[in-house]
């Protein structure tokens, strides 16, 4: 079976969804088609607080057929082979979908084979993630009694940066609520060297961290899980100067192990797992040597392809791949698309490289990362109107604002199409 469109979409998600609703509103007659094999779509930035108990699970999630735009054709299938000199899509079923424009945006993978141990520890025991169970989550936060309490990210990029510190953060708080923040220590290590790349938001999170009496491990690389004895291994990211040490009176009861290993035993292990580009993007001709879609990182239009264009978590974009880079990102694809149609040429618009982390730092606070290639600090004027004079620093409104608004936007406005 074989069906040609004016405008194909690989991926249902976020990006896949707001694109092809964007276009439609725009040219209603347009013939739009989504591949998109899941039956439901997750709001998974709620996923942070169903994690720590401050969420429902059951609303994050819809239906994917109330949610594809009205007017577009579902195509449920796998997209795994690109043809882009044909203008083909082949799916994992054996069919060839052509286009005159593509629009890729597959999401991304998760994949735990990328340290070793993690694939048979991840969701299991006290091993937990709120990427892929948050009700695990929830499960061995509410059973934890103290300890070692580790919280931890790759060395791969991932979605939404932020989250790993999140649910530290609201784990430290839910400790110190059930009276055993003092008989736990609770440990953020990290392959990066700062807390986060934004100045003004990590003078906010360093505050955070001492308040928790948080251990923070910058340059902590983990690569081994040992579940059978609840132990995770941590390589030195700059084994030049081996920042993964051992400090004195050593309460996490770390051990070194070689030259630049540290092993830490834990009694609760949150992680983020490493995660890749899809792997038929990964192989294709369409990937730069890194694995991502290699696209122009202003116009979002593919290098080599001028009828492609790529967003979203498997764009190879250096900017945080979050929701709301999205809500920038779409709007260009879209608007140099229906140029394209007409024109031959793209417009002026440049993607900045914006986006949002919304860093929850304990039940009822929040602080409001936004920022753009550069890491410059880039508070949106109408938000700091209505919510905060600084959203550099906590405040219960961005709370409210993550908790309430931000799923109600979402779903009643950036799915429909609407400019937010």
């Amino acid at each position: 079976m074989s069906s040609h469109h004016q405008v194909l979409v690989i991926g249902g998600g976020t990006a896949g969804i707001m694109v092809s609703a964007q276009l439609k509103r725009a040219k209603r007659d347009l013939d739009v088609a989504i591949i998109e094999p899941a039956d439901t779509h997750y709001y998974q930035p709620a996923w942070t607080l169903v994690g720590a108990n401050a969420y429902d699970y059951q609303k994050t999630a819809r239906p994917m057929k109330g949610l594809i735009p009205p007017g577009v054709h579902w195509i449920k299938e796998s997209a795994s082979e690109f043809k882009p000199e044909e203008n083909i899509v082949v799916t994992a079923e054996g069919n060839s979908i052509t286009y005159d424009f593509l629009v890729v945006a597959p999401g991304i993978k998760i994949d735990t084979s990328l340290i070793d141990g993690l694939t048979e520890a991840l969701d299991r025991d006290v091993v937990c993630s709120n990427y892929t169970d948050p009700l695990h989550t929830w499960t061995v936060l509410k059973n934890f009694k103290g300890g070692n309490a580790i919280f931890t990210q790759p060395k791969t990029p991932i979605k939404c940066g932020g989250a790993p510190q999140k649910i530290c953060y609201l784990a430290a708080d839910h400790f110190r609520k059930e009276g055993i923040l003092d008989n736990t220590n609770v440990v953020f290590a990290t392959p990066g060297t700062v807390i986060f790349g934004v100045p003004a938001i990590a003078k906010t999170l360093m505050k955070v961290i001492h308040r928790y009496g948080i251990h923070f491990k910058p340059f902590y690389a983990p690569v081994k899980i040992d579940a059978s004895n609840r132990e995770v291994t941590f390589k030195s990211v700059n084994p030049e100067e081996n920042n993964c040490i051992v400090n004195e009176g050593n309460v996490l009861q770390e051990r070194t192990e070689g030259t630049y290993s540290t092993v830490m035993p834990y009694d609760m292990l949150h992680l983020a797992p490493p995660q890749t580009a899809p792997d038929f993007v990964k192989s294709s001709s369409l990937a730069n040597e890194a694995g991502w879609l290699d696209v122009n990182i202003e116009t979002l239009q593919h290098v080599n392809y001028q009828n492609i264009f790529g967003l979203g978590d498997a764009a190879g974009l250096p900017t945080a791949k979050t929701g709301a880079a999205i809500r920038k990102q779409a709007p260009i694809v879209v608007a140099n698309i229906l140029k394209l149609m007409e024109a031959k040429s793209i417009t002026d618009m440049k993607y900045n490289g914006y986006s949002s982390c919304p860093l929850v730092t304990g039940y009822g606070k929040m602080v409001l990362a936004e920022f753009d290639y550069k890491n410059n600090f880039l508070p949106d004027p109408q938000l700091k109107k209505m919510l905060v004079f600084d959203s550099s620093k906590e405040h219960w409104r961005l709370w409210m604002l993550k908790k309430y608004m931000l799923p109600y936007l979402y779903w009643n406005k950036m799915m429909k199409g609407v400019p937010v």
